[in-house]
């Protein structure tokens, strides 16, 4: 089995761990219309556990297992963290400088701790999502543009 995180550090799936992963990952998807989930654990003397996850657990585990099935790295972290400028740009696959060039910009809001800036997760996702709207907006103006010039996309 695979290291388990214990500080938030990324897990990346074995082949044989992805492989299983994708089997769980579809079972969940089958039961996805459910509003919780039943489990039955077996404890170290073998003697059964019950549990019930709720419903947003068990999107939040389709999702992980979905990434994990595609031999993703993945990590789960609290909406309240805060990650380096290095840690930004990997979270948005850009470089760190250009993550530098948005919080000296204002445009990523941060705070000091010593010389070092630190993002919170919540302003990162709402950045994110911020530019995919843009992105999404620009690309419905350039495919109305297309299909005005009859360019047949």
């Amino acid at each position: 089995m695979t290291y388990a995180a214990q500080n938030n550090d990324p897990v990346v799936p074995t082949e044989q761990e992805a492989k299983m992963a994708g089997e769980a990952s579809r079972v969940l998807a089958a039961l996805s219309t459910r509003t919780e989930l039943h489990l039955e654990l077996k404890d170290e003397h073998n003697k059964p556990v019950d549990m019930i996850l709720p419903p947003a657990i068990v999107r939040m585990m389709q999702r992980v297992l979905t990434e994990m099935s595609q031999g993703k790295a993945v990590t789960v972290m609290p909406m309240n963290a805060e990650l380096t400028t290095q840690e930004a740009a990997d979270f948005l696959s850009v470089s760190r400088p250009f993550i530098v060039k948005q919080i000296e910009e204002k445009i990523i809001p941060h705070r000091k701790v010593g010389t070092h800036r630190r993002i919170s997760v919540q302003d990162l996702l709402n950045y994110k999502r911020k530019i995919d709207v843009a992105r999404h907006q620009s690309l419905d103006e350039l495919t109305a543009e297309a299909q005005r010039l009859g360019l047949g996309y």
